[in-house]
């Protein structure tokens, strides 16, 4: 599984999963003024003056193992739109989270999200046999609880005062998950939401 965890590009109908690299520095940055994702305290989406540093720290985790990060590359308008990665990789137990994940406001509720992580958890479980995919949130990040319980994920637990934000103020963390034995179903899910054929949405 070691070997596996290494750059990788996961192609999608609306989205393009492709290794980060500094030449989607700007793009980012675009990105990320857009909406002024980076006022929400709650997140740790970078500010468009830390992307550089913030694509040094990925790149950097990636290079000791613990990081697999990707550029979300939109098919249509052919740019980084957003970020995303594996982390927290516990190779001798299988497991990974997918997480660090932020979008250009535009490509938000758009089916692309979706899409990003049908092809991370197809990955995860088919490819790279994972028991196990993590997400995890902030408590009071509702729309990300909302999106995550979405996916098909089931709430594990939270962990209480689980780690201090940049503002000094203590997270409690939401953490969510999807086992091996339940990715069939689930995967059947995500391919209805992407199919535009949810009568109940």
């Amino acid at each position: 599984m070691t070997e596996l965890f290494k750059p990788i590009t996961l192609r999608g109908d609306c989205c393009t999963l492709v290794p980060l690299t500094h030449e989607h520095h700007d793009d980012l940055v675009e990105a990320v003024a857009d909406g002024e994702l980076a006022k929400l305290w709650f997140t740790f989406v970078p500010k468009a003056s830390d992307m550089k540093d913030n694509i040094n720290l990925r790149l950097d985790m990636q290079h000791a193992g613990t990081m697999l990060p990707f550029a979300v590359i939109d098919r249509n308008a052919n740019k980084a739109v957003g970020m995303t990665t594996y982390m927290n990789i516990d190779t001798s137990n299988r497991r990974v989270e997918i997480g660090g994940t932020w979008y250009h406001q535009n490509v938000q509720r758009t089916g692309l999200n979706t899409e990003c992580k049908c092809l991370l958890l197809t990955h995860a479980f088919n490819t790279l046999d994972c028991i196990a995919v993590e997400f995890r949130t902030h408590s009071l990040n509702y729309r990300s609880r909302q999106g995550i319980e979405r996916l098909g994920a089931r709430l594990d637990g939270i962990l209480r005062n689980h780690m201090f934000m940049p503002n000094g103020t203590l997270r409690d963390t939401y953490v969510y998950s999807i086992i091996a034995s339940e990715w069939p179903t689930v995967k059947a899910h995500l391919e209805f939401l992407r199919s535009g054929r949810n009568p109940l949405s």
